[in-house]
């Protein structure tokens, strides 16, 4: 039976979402905050652009391919114990990944570090839903959706200010403590038991969705620099969706399957996830490429390009419980199909994004536009994926939806630039990189209004 429900008001209450915002905003924060350091680590290494990439995605890898694992152990075991363990987890590998002496050790602790994050974030969220009552849980996730969100856009602005005085080590270590704050507020402040299930963990299908995802984010990963039809990169995605195809057909046949298909019949579950993976990859996109843009296109500093986007950390973090609040009042149609349109003006807004453009007349209503397209849009869709899947699958439900994400920046990263005319070029600047943020803008801008539509005939307009 679970315990009584939490006041969110209360102070053990806000502790709580003080808790999983700080868990999980570590490993948001570390998504982000790498990308500046790349060049430094570099030089610092002397990699070449492979070396590079597996340093950035090889944490996406195993967070993204182990991300439905982590959900469905913290439903099994509880998803306080398996927060905990993973941010723990999350703080040792990144005080070993800052003090890694080369290459090899630096890829692979940043494999384990990708696998302790897949354990935290999917359970930072899903524990809202276990301790706070139904009226209160779409404001707490507005809280969690919006500090979170900030901690995914401050990361480019704190590692430019790192930078600015220290070693690109510390980039990884600065995570740290916040992760180990975020365990010990919850083991202080979370109920005794909040164990939902005792059924068998699937760890077939564990294995199967794992090597299958790896699969294919190797290939995306691979085929820009190596070719898409180079024989390998050929197998390596071919044998990826096989083993997700034989990943499907063994969740169909098993009776504790790590992703219950049955959820897809929710149309509300599905909805949230397709706009999920087009709104992700529009945003992922958008702060890949805008960041090549200020700093290469106009030549903005790494710090300065970070700072310029603080308006959309400021308007994710109030209007998040607002939205989350508003959904939960009149449903996530409104809110979701809004945001999600509001998102594609923005993006269309960056076009102006050129050369010679003016901060405040060309960047900042861009920023401001599709800031509060985001801040309507996280807090509804993230409340409407775990309202949609029942009680003992919510941390199924919410890791399944952080992959979706997770996958939707992988493919971004990899076919937004090919879509968009960049592929194949060497160093990217000048012309070339104009145009093509251009094109790739207008493409990010076409997925969120696609995702607006699949949201407006989704989403429950009402509540009961």
């Amino acid at each position: 039976m679970n315990p009584p429900y939490i006041p969110l008001r209360s102070a053990r209450g806000r502790l709580i979402v003080l808790a999983t915002v700080m868990g999980s905003g570590a490993v948001f924060v570390e998504m982000t905050v790498v990308n500046v350091a790349l060049p430094s680590i570099a030089r610092d290494l002397d990699l070449g652009l492979a070396g590079l990439q597996w340093i950035l995605d090889g944490f996406l890898l195993t967070l993204g391919a182990l991300i439905l694992l982590g959900g469905a152990l913290g439903d099994v075991f509880g998803r306080g114990r398996i927060f905990t363990l993973g941010a723990v987890g999350f703080a040792v590998t990144s005080v070993l990944v800052a003090v890694a002496p080369g290459i090899g050790t630096l890829i692979t602790l940043r494999l384990l570090q990708g696998a302790a994050g897949a354990m935290l974030v999917p359970n930072s969220l899903a524990l809202l839903e276990t301790v706070f009552a139904e009226d209160e849980r779409g404001r707490a996730i507005g809280q969690w959706a919006g500090w979170s969100g900030a901690s995914t856009a401050i990361g480019p602005l704190l590692g430019g200010a790192l930078l600015e005085v220290t070693s690109w080590r510390i980039i990884f270590a600065i995570v740290a403590p916040f992760a180990l704050l975020a365990a010990w507020l919850a083991r202080r402040s979370l109920p005794a038991a909040n164990t939902t299930d005792a059924r068998a963990v699937d760890y077939p299908g564990a294995v199967l969705a794992t090597l299958g995802l790896g699969g294919l984010i190797t290939m995306l990963i691979s085929g820009p620099t190596a070719g898409f039809t180079t024989p390998w990169v050929v197998a390596v995605g071919a044998g990826g969706c096989a083993l997700l195809v034989a990943f499907l057909w063994y969740e169909r046949r098993t009776g504790t399957p790590l992703l219950p298909l049955t959820m897809f019949r929710s149309r509300a579950f599905t909805g949230a996830n397709v706009t999920t993976l087009l709104v992700y990859a529009a945003l992922s996109g958008l702060f890949f490429l805008l960041m090549l843009q200020l700093q290469n296109g106009l030549g903005i500093s790494p710090l300065s390009a970070g700072a310029a986007l603080l308006p959309i950390n400021f308007l994710l973090v109030v209007l998040s419980p607002f939205a989350g609040g508003w959904a939960t009042r009149i449903g996530a149609r409104l809110p979701m199909t809004l945001g999600a349109s509001l998102a594609g003006a923005g993006m269309l807004l960056f076009v102006r994004v050129q050369p010679g453009a003016d901060y405040i007349r060309a960047i900042l209503p861009a920023l401001v536009v599709f800031g509060l397209g985001l801040g309507l849009l996280v807090a509804p869709l993230t409340a409407a994926v775990l309202e949609a899947a029942p009680q003992e699958l919510k941390g199924v439900a919410s890791a399944f939806n952080n992959a979706v994400a997770r996958i939707a920046g992988l493919l971004a990263v990899a076919l937004l630039p090919l879509a968009a005319g960049m592929a194949g070029t060497g160093d990217i600047g000048g012309a070339t990189l104009t145009r093509g943020f251009a094109r790739a803008m207008v493409i990010s801008a076409g997925l969120c209004f696609c995702g607006a539509v699949v949201a407006f005939f989704t989403m429950d307009s009402t509540r009961d």
